[in-house]
C-alpha cells in the first residue's frame, strides 16, 4: 500500500480518491473548499491537508483532478502548491483533462525535482468515477506509468499508455472528445427526425443500435434525448465539454489539423449554454432543434 495524495474533490476527484482509500491506501486529500474535504474524510476515514503542498508531502503518489490549466498551475507549482511538498522519487499523476502545453510544463517541472510525471486525462464522466469504471489514457515514461498504473487501477476499468512524450494522454483525450461531440449531434438530430416522422424512439434505438449506428452515446444516452433528463442525471456538463473542445480547436490550430465538425459542435453547444443549459448533460444538444 502506498502514501497518496489526491488534490481535487469534484465530482470526479471525489469518488476517485475515496476508491483509493477503500483499496487500502494512505490517503491525505486537499480541496479548495475545505468543507468537501472534511466531507470526504469523514466519509472515506482519510486524512486532509489545508494546501496542496502539505498535502504532498512524503507522499509517493499525487494525483490531481482539477477544473483547467490556470487551476493545475496553481495546485502544483503556484504558491503552496503540491510540487513544493513533492519528496524525490514521487510520481506525480494528473487526471485533469487540460492542454498538452500544461503536461509538458509539469513534466519537466517534476523531473526538475527527481520526480515523476504521468498525464492520465479520464473518460467515463460523474457515473464512470462513482462507479470506478473509468477508462484513463497516459502519456509518460514506462517508468512513470508502470509506477502509477496499479494506483489509478484502484478506480479504472481500462489504462492505456499511449506514449512517452509528455502530453499524449491529453491529445488521446482530445480524439476521444472530438469523436464524442459528432456522435451526440448525430443521436440528437437521427432521433428529433424520427420523433417529428411519428416513430417510437425507443423502437428506434432498439432496431438500430445493434447495428453499424450503435455507440456508447446511444446505448446510455439515448433515454436521455427523448426523455430531456438533462439535468436530473449524473452525465457531462456541456460547460466541461466547451472547455474540452476548446482546447482541441487550439491545439488543431496548432499542429494544422482541422475540425470542422467539431467547432460547429462546439457552436451548438454555445447555443445551449444560452438557453440555460450550463450545466445540462452533453446530450441536450436536441433541444436546440426543438427552439
Amino acid at each position: 500500500m502506498a502514501k497518496v495524495s489526491f488534490i481535487g474533490l469534484g465530482v470526479m476527484g471525489y469518488p476517485m480518491a475515496g476508491y483509493l482509500q477503500k483499496a487500502g491506501h494512505d490517503v491525505t486529500v486537499y480541496n479548495r473548499t475545505t468543507a468537501k474535504a472534511e466531507k470526504w474524510a469523514k466519509e472515506y476515514g482519510g486524512s486532509l491537508a489545508d494546501t496542496p503542498a502539505k498535502a504532498a508531502e512524503g507522499c509517493d503518489f499525487v494525483m490531481a483532478c482539477v477544473g483547467n490549466d490556470d487551476d493545475l498551475r496553481s495546485v502544483t507549482t503556484g504558491e503552496n502548491g503540491a510540487f513544493h511538498g513533492l519528496k524525490s522519487g514521487a510520481v506525480f499523476v494528473d487526471h485533469t483533462t487540460a492542454s498538452a502545453t500544461v503536461a509538458k510544463e509539469l513534466a519537466q517541472a517534476a523531473a526538475d525535482k527527481g520526480c515523476g510525471f504521468v498525464d492520465a486525462p479520464v473518460s467515463g464522466g460523474q457515473a464512470g468515477a462513482e462507479n470506478g469504471q473509468l477508462a484513463i489514457m497516459c502519456g509518460g515514461s514506462v517508468k512513470d506509468f508502470g509506477a502509477a498504473e496499479p494506483i489509478m487501477d484502484c478506480y479504472a476499468k481500462a489504462i492505456v499508455h499511449i506514449g512517452e512524450e509528455p502530453g499524449a494522454g491529453q491529445v488521446c483525450k482530445m480524439v476521444n472528445q472530438i469523436c464524442i461531440a459528432g456522435l451526440v449531434q448525430g443521436l440528437a438530430e437521427g432521433l428529433e427526425f424520427a420523433n417529428k416522422a411519428g416513430l417510437d424512439g425507443r423502437k428506434v434505438v432498439d432496431a438500430i443500435k445493434g447495428g453499424a449506428a450503435g455507440s456508447w452515446q446511444m446505448e446510455n444516452r439515448f433515454e436521455w434525448v427523448l426523455d430531456g433528463a438533462y439535468e436530473d442525471n449524473k452525465g457531462f456538463a456541456v460547460d466541461w465539454m466547451r472547455k474540452d473542445l476548446g482546447i482541441c480547436l487550439e491545439t488543431a490550430k496548432e499542429i494544422g489539423a482541422r475540425l470542422p465538425v467539431t467547432a460547429l459542435v462546439d457552436q451548438f453547444y454555445a447555443d445551449v449554454q444560452s438557453m440555460g443549459g450550463n450545466r445540462w448533460d452533453t446530450s441536450s444538444l436536441v433541444m436546440r432543434l426543438n427552439k
